[in-house]
């Protein structure tokens, strides 16, 4: 793995006081690093070092082994996430993600999509034109986020984030950090005291104490081979489960009867069945009341925080075709230009609109020399609300053109009646490069596939949850590929100090005295 960030003897001092004591710590690509320590241990001032905002007394910082400690930060390809966000209230949420591209005077069509893309990867594509004001404290921080990932930066660094968050909903963020950190593929480097956060979100945990580093490690290794005192904390969590009460002491939930210790509900009350993670067992599958495959295992210090499938969400598998996708070059105008053939659903041919199938056909224009975008300022095409096929023309202001092929066919939906839920996905097209720059994979796909699922009963929208496929995207070549998507099933959180193996196939146990009714609300 290839070092990023270097810190060499970093040195710095405060009003005599040394907060920084020759630090020396190495930081490599794609790694989620996390600074952990006290108030006043010197975590956040290492940071600010980093992102341009203070200049070490003595010592180098190399980025990509050249030395940045005396660039301006924004010479640096890093961006930050305070603690307050610093958002502008006057904006809504696209213009506040928007912002740097405008400073950058980057075309508005690219923009647009750049912002959309970013949304979408932080679950906020409904929000575009909400006030920041009007928004909850984490989904502030999901824009904050949005905002400096936007600039595709090769660093991004958080100044405790989380801070600010009630505890349940810094819980919930500190999971998506990670799911970000993984989908985009960068560097995080994370400032924190909480011991959780650290444990839960980490590939490297930097333990600070008075200016000095005490311990490098993983968070397995920090927490069984401590060189502190410093202790990981564990709050409980509880599995919630759709259940009816069928009976005073029997309930029924994933289409099986339990007995229970309650009563005092009507007969066949719908109702909330709770079981704490820390009251399931996990046995082999023939001995489980339950059975499922286990999706992930995290370790939390004294346990192993394991999820257990026991049925899967609704699917729908879809086909990528993929291509070489040479360009179209302009040699008298100095441009290149591109775009993809796109299935289109009959029944959107009437809605169909100008952006939509820039965005569809991910046409793009840019500079032979340069690289930088060039706007699409023309889109030629004829299309009617029947099955078959249609072209459109691509142009920029210098005459650069590019043709694509629209297919119109009935809409591809799997409809779940045992989940009541419904997905969508179209078949897509793309180039060996498209794969091989997406810098968020699985979102990407999404987006492409214009992936989506809703409930049956209220149109509500269901979110997908995996995007299953079996190729390698550094190594991708033409051919066509099968993308298939899926939405959650039944799920348990259960805390063991066995460690399981993703993908093994496991039985849950548990008694009636583990199962707790709740009215439904109520809990």
């Amino acid at each position: 793995m290839k070092k990023l960030i270097q810190f060499k003897n970093i040195v710095k001092e405060f009003d005599g006081q040394l907060v920084l004591k020759g630090i020396n710590l190495d930081i490599y690509e794609n790694e989620f690093v996390t600074l952990l320590g006290p108030s006043g241990c010197g975590k956040t001032t290492l940071l600010r070092i980093l992102g341009g905002f203070l200049t070490p007394d003595e010592g180098k910082v190399l980025f990509d082994g050249v030395d940045i400690a005396e660039l301006p930060p924004y010479k640096r390809e890093i961006n930050t996430v305070f603690q307050k966000y610093a958002l502008f209230p006057h904006m809504n949420v696209y213009d506040n993600v928007a912002f740097g591209l405008k400073i950058k005077k980057e075309p508005k069509d690219v923009i647009e999509q750049k912002v959309n893309r970013m949304l979408k990867l932080v679950g906020l594509e409904d929000y575009g034109q909400r006030r920041v004001t009007e928004m909850s404290g984490g989904q502030q921080q999901r824009v904050a986020i949005a905002r400096a990932l936007v600039n595709e930066p090769s660093v991004l660094l958080l100044d405790e984030p989380l801070g600010a968050l009630d505890l349940k909903l810094r819980k919930e963020m500190q999971h998506e950090l990670k799911k970000i950190q993984q989908e985009v593929g960068i560097t995080f480097v994370f400032v924190t005291h909480d011991q959780e956060e650290a444990l839960t979100m980490s590939d490297k945990i930097v333990v600070l104490n008075a200016g000095e580093i005490q311990q490098i490690g993983s968070p397995t290794d920090i927490y069984n081979e401590p060189a502190n005192e410093f202790v990981a904390r564990f709050i409980g969590e509880s599995n919630i489960i759709d259940g009816v009460m069928v009976k005073d002491y029997e309930v029924v939930f994933e289409d099986k009867h339990f007995a229970c210790i309650d009563r005092g509900f009507a007969p066949n009350e719908k109702v909330d069945v709770v079981i704490r993670p820390e009251d399931l067992d996990i046995v082999p599958k023939e001995k489980g009341k339950l059975k499922g495959i286990v999706k992930s295992v995290l370790f939390k210090g004294v346990h192993y925080e394991t999820i257990v499938e026991t049925r899967s969400g609704t699917s729908i598998t879809v086909t990528m075709h993929v291509s070489e996708g040479k360009p179209v070059i302009n040699t008298e105008a100095k441009e290149k230009m591109s775009a993809n053939d796109f299935y289109l659903d009959i029944e959107d041919v009437a809605e169909l609109t100008e952006t939509d199938i820039i965005a569809r056909a991910d046409a793009q224009a840019w500079d032979a020399e340069t690289e930088d975008w060039i706007s699409i300022n023309k889109v030629e095409y004829e299309i009617e609300p029947k099955i078959g096929t249609y072209s459109v023309t691509f142009s920029t202001k210098a005459g650069t053109m590019v043709s694509a092929r629209m297919f119109v066919r009935e809409a591809n939906r799997v409809a779940s009646t045992e989940y009541e839920e419904e997905i969508f996905a179209v078949n897509f097209f793309k180039t060996v490069d498209e794969i091989k720059e997406s810098m968020a994979l699985d979102t990407d796909i999404k987006t492409w596939a214009n992936a989506s699922a809703w409930s049956m009963e209220d149109d509500s929208p269901v979110e997908i949850t995996e995007v299953v496929y079996d190729f390698d995207w550094e190594n991708i070549e033409p051919g066509d590929y099968q993308v298939t998507f899926k939405t959650e099933g039944y799920q348990y959180m259960i805390d063991t100090t066995d460690k399981y193996e993703v993908g093994e196939e496991v039985g849950l146990t548990f008694g009636p005295q583990d199962i707790h009714i709740m009215k439904k609300g109520s809990y």
